[in-house]
């Protein structure tokens, strides 16, 4: 090849890319813009690297994951401040089937996590309008060190196998707003939202205005699992369809009659104006340190999970501050602390004051470091 011609070609290459990068991670409006086909990773990166320019718009489409790994989108602390956004509601999947043609699961899901959203993240980072589907119990544990560089943290089955649409691992108080968490599954814990504070509860996830629907999980929490020492704030939410409990689990498993959120003692759940029905039971709380305000529990009596227990809207094994909210089915309350003056309770929601034998209350620890039942 002549120089002439080399320095063309050369020209030729450094034009594509150019016009790629344009398309790809347009800047305009204060924000990095993003279009289907585009590494949302790469976008995500830059705007976690910019002075100043910390959005991220994600246009509307699908976007999948190129190739196999723990999640199609993670941040951890160099992304602290990010606020990504959903343009006119586009879809992040798990899924790639040109990449995971088997019919067997977990295929075709080819990521652990759709979103990790890892240690680091202040309630700066904002994750916001977008619909996160196609989890399906893929596991994986590559590029652990680039998703969540502090290696003196330890990872173990939950880290890796609990929340299928999102995992939030340690120091992470990210808010999530307007998202659309729809059809995802993981085991053991959270097809849709797993949070894994450790007792690093300096800070809360806030979760707003979003949509859980149809997730499953093999053990606990099929839309929301608050694992030990977890901290957590929902305000004006939906959870329908969710099923817990879809099977036996693996290794000793003491729980079998899970709701669509589960929290585990040591943890708090604020829950305020949010919506359960329609689920495969509501809400089991272990730790009795959580606050239910102006919600309704109605109907969450779906067919499905490993054993045929009798549903329940509400269990709060060691008690906890319901007001103002309406609760229509069966309530198991052994501390007493739902008031019927407080609340209003329908005629089909008998009060049990006394909790099964061997209640929630005897798996205290059952998430805790150094105390998981599963194998890590």
């Amino acid at each position: 090849m002549s120089p002439n011609a080399f320095s063309f070609h050369l020209l030729a290459v450094m034009l594509v890319v150019s016009q790629k990068t344009v398309v790809a991670y347009e800047l305009k409006d204060g924000a990095h813009h993003v279009f289907p086909g585009d590494d949302l990773q790469t976008a995500v990166d830059l705007a976690a690297d910019h002075v100043s320019v910390k959005i991220v718009r994600i246009h509307e489409g699908t976007y999948a994951p190129a190739h196999k790994g723990q999640a199609l989108l993670f941040l951890n602390r160099r992304h602290d401040g990010v606020r990504v956004e959903g343009i006119g509601r586009p879809t992040l999947t798990a899924q790639n089937p040109a990449l995971s043609p088997s019919s067997n699961p977990p295929s075709p899901a080819i990521v652990n996590h759709v979103v990790y959203l890892g240690d680091g993240l202040s309630s700066n980072t904002v994750l916001a309008h977008l619909r996160i589907t196609g989890a399906n119990h893929f596991v994986t544990n590559s590029r652990t060190s680039a998703m969540e560089p502090d290696q003196e943290l330890k990872k173990g089955r939950f880290y890796f196998g609990d929340g299928g649409a999102i995992k939030i691992y340690h120091r992470s108080y990210p808010v999530l707003r307007d998202l659309e968490i729809v059809g995802n599954y993981a085991s053991p814990c959270a097809g849709g939202i797993s949070i894994q504070h450790e007792s690093a509860t300096q800070g809360a996830v806030l979760i707003e205005d979003c949509v859980f629907r149809n997730n499953r999980a093999e053990v606990t929490g099929a839309a929301l699992d608050l694992l030990w020492g977890s901290s957590a704030r929902v305000i004006n939410c939906m959870f329908a369809a969710n099923v817990s409990n879809t099977g036996p689990g693996e290794g000793v498993n003491p729980f079998s009659n899970n709701g669509a959120v589960t929290v585990f003692a040591g943890s708090r759940l604020i829950m305020e104006h949010c919506t359960l029905k329609g689920n495969r039971n509501g809400i089991d709380d272990m730790s009795g340190l959580s606050q239910y305000t102006d919600c309704l529990f109605s109907d969450n009596t779906l067919d499905g999970g490993f054993t045929p227990q009798p549903r329940f809207e509400l269990d709060l094994a060691r008690g906890g501050l319901v007001r103002r909210c309406v609760i229509n089915g069966v309530i198991r309350d052994p501390q007493s602390v739902i008031r019927p003056e407080e609340n209003r309770v329908g005629e089909s929601a008998p009060i049990s004051r006394n909790a099964e034998a061997k209640s929630w209350v005897e798996t205290v620890g059952y998430h805790s470091p150094g105390r998981a039942a599963k194998p890590q």
